[in-house]
Order: structure tokens, then C-alpha cells, then sequence
């Protein structure tokens, strides 16, 4: 009967000598969650941290049985709520650094480097006859950068400034927008019905087969250019520009005026001595090892310039020895620098928008008076680009202050001596290198 007790306190002894090695081991690799001890091979990683699967053995503690001591059972529960603690406490902070890296960053830009030299993609959709015909070339050709599913802007441009017809004196003026594929097909799941319906009716689609992000503007930029050397290249003067600026065309073409669209042109809200942004939670962060200088060429805010078509044909050869670069406002302000143009700045230019100036905080700066004497200004939304359009054109609205009138004041005309017979029935009413290619 000895024997008997003394063999089952060797058997319970052995017990809890390998409970206590289990223990201890426990506590230096096992990492418990919700309930259940994962047996980590290895160091554990940013990964782990953030929900990722980990290799391991998983154990449910509701398994484990403990013998011979009620103590040590207790031990083991306060220990494994204490590990529970430290991992929530892990786990939350794992969650607020998760949240706080920048998404900029998740842009890969050595994939960007490598994939960089495919300039070439499909033309999806076309407008071969926008600059041919008997109208012969527009005096002006209004191209706006847009993407799939702003149909409403573009409807608002249409409508408003971006109207194509002829003015008094004969000029004519042409309208086009520039689009790529969707990257997110889900988010207008009939785009393609949509554009080609679009290109039907207005005859305004231009549609490359690429995807249409943020980082690839300056595909949109190389394929409009060629573009226009291929199909148009007659045209007198371009206004290029996104889709929520307000442009008060009678300006442009007041601008314009006397100019000869032989001639290199390039003019609008001109940023000198740009830094590039190193910011990893800024939407233009670039990297040294994409551009290392410290500085940018001079280049042109992408809400809105005009250049002669004269400009955009040299442009469009210098384009093709630049190396692509993500940002299309500083490409083509490379490409101005590899020709050796330093583009003009015009204070009616408002690419950012409009600033309360501080010593009139409660000025109204969305005020017609104030609009007419500008070119273009960014940021606008579709009720307002109409509403400014019509408050314009209001001829009630008065201001304490007129601009001259020319002899000719701008105005649209429905029908002209000779071009009304010509209309389609078809349609409806600097010291810098740059980075050039090996």
C-alpha cells in the first residue's frame, strides 16, 4: 500500500514537473488569442500584429487538464489572463499604427519603374473627324481631363463654358474629353455602355486602354498629345484642364487675340521652384529614387493652361525622350524644359482656387463681379460651375465696376452666312537635367 502512494506521488511529481515545463515554455513562445495558445515558430512580425495568419500549433486551454494541484491550475489561469491582457493591449496598439500608415505609400513605385517604359496602349475610343471636315480646324480645342464616372461634369461643361460653336468673327471652337479605363469597374458597372452611348451622342470621347489612376495622368498627357499631332494637328490654340474648373472662355480668347498660333505659347498658373514632396502621406509623395533633385522644373498647375498648337506639336516630340514621371504637371514641365520654353504665368490662373484674403475674412469670393475678370478657377463644383456660367451671362447682374467692351464682344451665334450649311446633320446641337530616355 507504501509502494502504492509512494509510485503516485513519483507519477503526480513527474505531472507537475512537466506542467511547470510546459508552463514555462508558455510563457516564452506561446502567444494566446481569443482563447487559444498559438505556438509561434519563429520571431513574431508586423504581420502577426496586424490579423495575419502565423504558422503554429493551436491548442485550446478549455483541453488542457491539470492534475494533483488545485494551486497551480489557479496560477495558470491568472497567467493566461494576464497574456490575454498584454495581447489586446498589443493588439490595439498594432491597430492604431496600422491606421496611420500613410496609403500613398502602398503605391509601389520600383513596380512604377519597371512597368514604366509601356507608353503605348489601345485607343478605345476616338473622334478622327473633330478637327476635319469642311468647318476646317477650331480656332480653339478645349480638352478636359475626366474619368468614367463623372458624367455630370461633363454634362455641366458641355452646357456651360465648354459649349462648341462658332463666335462672331468665325472662330470655332471644338470640345474634348479625356478618359482611361475605370480601375474600379464595380463602382459604375455599365462604363462602357455609358462611354460608348456618350461618344455616339456628343461625339467628345477620347478612351485609352490604360487604367485611369492618379499616377497615370501623364499617360493621359502623352496619348493627348499624340493625338494631336495624328488627328489635329492644325489646331490654332489648346486650353487643357480638369473637369471642376470654371473657365470664363471670353477671356481666353480675348488672351488670344492678335497672337499667332505659329508661335510657342504656353500660359497659366506657373509653379517655380517646386520641392518635391517627400511626405509619405501626401497625394504627390515621390521618392529620392524616382527624383532625386532638389527641385522641380517650372511647370504649370494641372487645373488649367493654354498653349498654341504649335507648342503642343514640339511638345509632344519632346515627351517621347523624357523619361514618364508620376506627377503629369511636373512631366510636362520637363518636356517644357527639354525645349527650352519657360512657360508664362497669369494672375487669372486660380488653379487653387480662391483664398479669403485675411484682412476680409467674410468677403464672398464666389461673386460674378469678381469671376469675371478671372480665366480659370479650380475646385468648383457642378451647381456652381452652372450658376456661375449663368450669373455670367446675366445681363440683370451689375457690377460697380465694368471691363471695357471690345468692338466685338464675344457671343455665340446659332447660325452664319455659309458655316450653318457646312454643320453634320450627324451631330447634335532652367538649369536642370532632365530624365531622357536611354
Amino acid at each position: 500500500m507504501r509502494r502504492l502512494q509512494m509510485k503516485g506521488d513519483v507519477l503526480c511529481t513527474l505531472i507537475l514537473l512537466v506542467l511547470l515545463s510546459i508552463l514555462w515554455y508558455a510563457h516564452q513562445h506561446i502567444s494566446p488569442t481569443w482563447g487559444t495558445v498559438t505556438i509561434n515558430h519563429g520571431s513574431s512580425s508586423s504581420r502577426a500584429l496586424l490579423g495575419a495568419p502565423t504558422k503554429g500549433i493551436s491548442l485550446p486551454f478549455q483541453t488542457t487538464k491539470l492534475l494533483c494541484e488545485p494551486k497551480l491550475q489557479t496560477k495558470l489561469k491568472s497567467q493566461n489572463s494576464q497574456v490575454k491582457s498584454k495581447k489586446k493591449y498589443g493588439r490595439k496598439r498594432a491597430t492604431v499604427k496600422s491606421t496611420s500608415v500613410p496609403t500613398s505609400s502602398q503605391f509601389d513605385f520600383k513596380d512604377y519603374l519597371r512597368r514604366k517604359d509601356q507608353r503605348e496602349f489601345k485607343m478605345l475610343i476616338d473622334q478622327p473627324e473633330k478637327c476635319k471636315g469642311p468647318k476646317g480646324p477650331p480656332y480653339l480645342l478645349i480638352a478636359i481631363k475626366s474619368v468614367a464616372v463623372d458624367f455630370d461634369k461633363r454634362q455641366v461643361v458641355r452646357q456651360t463654358w465648354g459649349k462648341e460653336g462658332f463666335i462672331q468673327n468665325g472662330m470655332h471652337i471644338k470640345t474634348i474629353f479625356l478618359l482611361g479605363v475605370p480601375p474600379n469597374v464595380t463602382a459604375l458597372p455599365f462604363w462602357d455602355r455609358l462611354l460608348a452611348y456618350e461618344s455616339q451622342m456628343f461625339k467628345d470621347i477620347l478612351l485609352w486602354d490604360f487604367d485611369d489612376t492618379f499616377f497615370n495622368l501623364t499617360l493621359k498627357e502623352t496619348h493627348f498629345l499624340q493625338w494631336i499631332n495624328s488627328s489635329c494637328s492644325d489646331v490654332k490654340f489648346i486650353f487643357k484642364g480638369d473637369v471642376d474648373v470654371f473657365v470664363n472662355i471670353e477671356n481666353i480668347l480675348e488672351m488670344l487675340a492678335g497672337k499667332p498660333a505659329s508661335e510657342d505659347l504656353f500660359v497659366g498658373d506657373i509653379i517655380f521652384y517646386a520641392k518635391p514632396i517627400r511626405r509619405q502621406n501626401s497625394k504627390y509623395f515621390v521618392p529620392e529614387f524616382i527624383y532625386g533633385q532638389g527641385i522641380y522644373p517650372s511647370y504649370a498647375g494641372g487645373g488649367g493652361f493654354v498653349m498654341s498648337g504649335h507648342t503642343a506639336l514640339r511638345l509632344h516630340l519632346a515627351c517621347k525622350e523624357v523619361e514618364l514621371f508620376p506627377i503629369d504637371d511636373v512631366f510636362l514641365g520637363m518636356c517644357l524644359l527639354r525645349i527650352g520654353l519657360k512657360p508664362s504665368r497669369h494672375e487669372g490662373f486660380r488653379t487653387f482656387g480662391i483664398a479669403r484674403p485675411s484682412a476680409a475674412p467674410h468677403m464672398q469670393v464666389f461673386d460674378p463681379c469678381f469671376y469675371r475678370m478671372l480665366m480659370v478657377v479650380h475646385s468648383l463644383t457642378v451647381p456652381q460651375i452652372w450658376l456661375m456660367w449663368n450669373l455670367l451671362h446675366d445681363p440683370s447682374v451689375r457690377c460697380h465696376t465694368h471691363r471695357a467692351r471690345t468692338d466685338e464682344p464675344f457671343q455665340w451665334i446659332k447660325k452664319t452666312p455659309n458655316l450653318a450649311k457646312t454643320e453634320d446633320s450627324s451631330e447634335p446641337d532652367y538649369d536642370m537635367q532632365v530624365f531622357v530616355k536611354h
